[in-house]
């Protein structure tokens, strides 16, 4: 446990691994196989499943459970009572263990309260999803999604504001808060280099 915190209700399973600086908040369950890195932050009543890996910088807010099979890249928000799956059509009566889908959350993307995350997907590097939306497929790096099913609105900024450019077409913009350059090319946004 040297390296970072847990408070005694906290339950962190022997061989799981936490990066230093990392806090672990009142109710929270680490399983042994999980794999937290550096400044990282699960609220309470948080619970880390074995096959779990997450990034640096990570903040898991109250009441979120991440279960085998979910992969999330550093600098990620977990919104309060998001939720993910890791079996597309669970049955009670029928064991699917060996049918866990991956489910990659790449680096700096903001998954809204309530949302929900179907298995399978890949959300991409500074997406948001919105409160209360469910994820069905692969969402693009920087899309603003909202709805259920959710589906994409518009661009949203390393910075997290939605940026003033069609969803689809060619476009450039430049972030007034960074100084980033996007450039949209039909629907893909990129940052480019500075």
């Amino acid at each position: 446990m040297v390296g970072h915190i847990a408070h005694e209700s906290a339950i962190v399973d022997y061989g799981a691994q936490i990066g230093k600086n990392s806090r672990v908040w009142h109710f929270t369950h680490v399983c042994a196989g999980a794999v937290i890195g550096e400044g990282c932050s699960l609220g309470q009543n948080v619970f880390i499943g074995n096959k779990v890996t997450i990034g640096c910088n990570v903040k898991v807010q109250n009441n979120v459970s991440i279960y085998d099979n979910v992969h999330i890249e550093d600098d990620v928000f977990c919104g309060p009572s998001m939720v993910f799956t890791n079996v597309y059509n669970p049955r009670s009566f029928i064991e699917r263990k060996m049918e866990y889908r991956d489910t990659l959350v790449k680096q700096g993307a903001t998954l809204g309260a309530n949302c929900t995350i179907v298995c399978g997907v890949n959300i991409g590097e500074y997406s948001l999803i919105g409160a209360g939306a469910v994820i069905n497929k692969d969402v693009p790096a920087f899309a603003l999604m909202v709805g259920v099913p959710a589906k994409q609105i518009g661009w949203i900024s390393k910075y997290g504001e939605q940026l003033d450019i069609p969803l689809i077409g060619h476009a450039e913009i430049i972030c007034e808060h960074t100084g980033d350059k996007y450039l949209l090319n039909k629907n893909v946004l990129t940052i480019m280099p500075q």
